[in-house]
């Protein structure tokens, strides 16, 4: 869902696209639509809501509006900060709290893991390696890396393109 100001009133929102059943939705497929067919005009911001379960919302600006390139692959991210969040993590609020609470379950297993090699647990020094494991995403939230997401961008409208095909391909 896309939710954006209109012109005349600046602090009410205009919703855009399928918030709720029997809510507005796109006359057409809204994994066909373009931000381009919304209006937006550079510099205005818009609220995409993502999993409405969660409520992952993110305000976006329009930076600039360019001319496409033929020979480019689109969508293409251009910039960043941070990582996304993991998945089905149970929301912004659960994510914040989580976040912030790792580093302390770090210190705490590295200590942990320190009286395991010391007293010569082999099982427990492997089950608090695998306990670092599973706590490796929460642990590098900080990186961006925009190749790797616009590998996955790629990965994901080569998909989709596909799915389409095999749609078309059944209807005839």
């Amino acid at each position: 869902m896309v939710r954006r100001p209109p012109t005349s009133l600046p602090y009410s929102w205009q919703t855009i696209g399928i918030a709720y059943l029997g809510g507005i939705s796109f006359r057409d497929d809204p994994r066909r639509v373009k931000l381009s067919d919304l209006g937006l005009r550079a510099k205005e911001k818009f609220l995409y809501e993502y999993d409405f379960i969660d409520q992952w919302q993110h305000l976006i600006r329009v930076e600039a509006i360019l001319p496409s390139e033929p020979d480019h692959c689109y969508p293409v991210c251009i910039g960043g900060k941070r990582t996304a969040p993991p998945e089905d993590c149970g929301g912004p609020w659960a994510f914040m709290k989580r976040r912030d609470e790792v580093p302390c379950e770090v210190w705490k297993r590295f200590w942990q893991l320190k009286e395991d090699v010391e007293a010569g647990d082999i099982d427990a020094v492997r089950d608090q390696i695998e306990s670092f494991d599973s706590m490796r995403e929460w642990l590098t939230l900080d990186r961006f890396d925009r190749r790797a997401i616009n590998r996955r961008l790629k990965q994901d409208v080569e998909k989709t393109n596909g799915d389409r095909a095999n749609v078309e391909r059944i209807r005839r």
